[in-house]
């Protein structure tokens, strides 16, 4: 029987990718499936940047919105309810597309989670203590001193990321990096990876540009209205940490936006950092032509039939 095809659009934060998306998703009259992990909380709609309603109604997408941040999902609960999805999808198309930018979400789908240990108590306890004490700068240290290659790509922000990789590494003696670079189990289907490329300054500034929308569209107020979920994971991102800082009148607003446009900046170059070290992904130049997306689609048809 012919394997189904997933085509993977990837790339780093305000690249483009949800336009690439929906553009194959209507070439080749399917669905797609989101592996965004901050696009899956419904009151982020314009931090995250959601795909638009226009968006959304030009082709089905799935994992957009469909959770509140109160909700607990882990990148476990994304695997499974994912490839459920695509079990389904893969009833009806040859050919579904999967996008978003959140690295290990993608591998989550495409390869599978490695099978790394239960968080250890006393571990979890003794990095709890470090980051209360000592900051978030201490956890950074110490996994760039036991992993460079995880801190390079990691969410260096995000404490708990930093908290369960150095508890993976601590009771296994090896760097984490290496763990989850080995897949766990091949998939039924072919996956075709695809990406959206631009030199760094225009993706900078694409992405400046970007942030200046948001807050027109409105982010200042919705930042505000999740004001008491700060403490929450959804909301140790990039967007709205910095205009949470404004709110407890550590920074003024105008600090506070250069802050979102600068971390923004990092999580990409972090991005590319990771995407680079792929060789299995066909890009696309920033604003490609019919003529580059016909031949894109002649890419994928080609490796369809591989």
């Amino acid at each position: 029987m012919k394997k189904k095809n997933l085509i993977s659009v990837v790339g780093p934060t305000g690249i483009g990718k949800t336009r690439l998306a929906v553009d194959l998703a209507k070439h080749f009259d399917t669905e797609i499936v989101s592996c965004d992990s901050r696009q899956f909380f419904k009151e982020m709609k314009i931090g995250t940047a959601s795909p638009s309603e226009e968006e959304l109604a030009e082709a089905p997408h799935h994992f957009i919105g469909n959770l509140s941040v109160e909700e607990y999902y882990s990148i476990g609960q994304y695997e499974e309810d994912a490839l459920k999805k695509l079990h389904e999808l893969f009833e009806k198309y040859d050919t579904v597309i999967l996008v978003g930018g959140s690295m290990m979400y993608e591998k989550a789908v495409i390869e599978g989670l490695n099978d790394l240990p239960e968080a250890d108590e006393e571990n979890q306890k003794k990095l709890q203590e470090i980051f209360e004490d000592e900051g978030i700068e201490k956890l950074q240290e110490i996994l760039k001193e036991l992993d460079p290659e995880y801190f390079s790509v990691v969410d260096i922000h995000n404490h708990r990321r930093l908290l369960r990789a150095i508890d993976v590494i601590w009771q296994t003696n090896k760097k984490y990096s290496e763990q989850i670079a080995v897949s766990q189990e091949s998939r039924d289907f072919n996956t075709i990876r695809i990406g959206i490329e631009a030199p760094r300054e225009e993706l900078y500034d694409r992405i400046n540009r970007r942030v200046d929308v948001m807050m027109e569209k409105g982010l200042l107020k919705e930042a505000k209205s999740l004001e008491k979920f700060k403490h929450l994971t959804a909301l140790n991102t990039v967007g709205y940490s910095e205009l949470f800082k404004y709110f407890d009148g550590e920074w003024d607003l105008d600090f506070a936006v250069s802050e979102i446009k600068k971390n923004s900046r990092r999580y990409a170059k972090r991005q590319l950092t990771w995407y680079r070290k792929a060789d299995d992904i066909h890009y696309l130049p920033l604003g490609y032509s019919q003529e580059d997306f016909n031949g894109l689609i002649g890419y994928i048809n080609g490796e369809a039939l591989k």
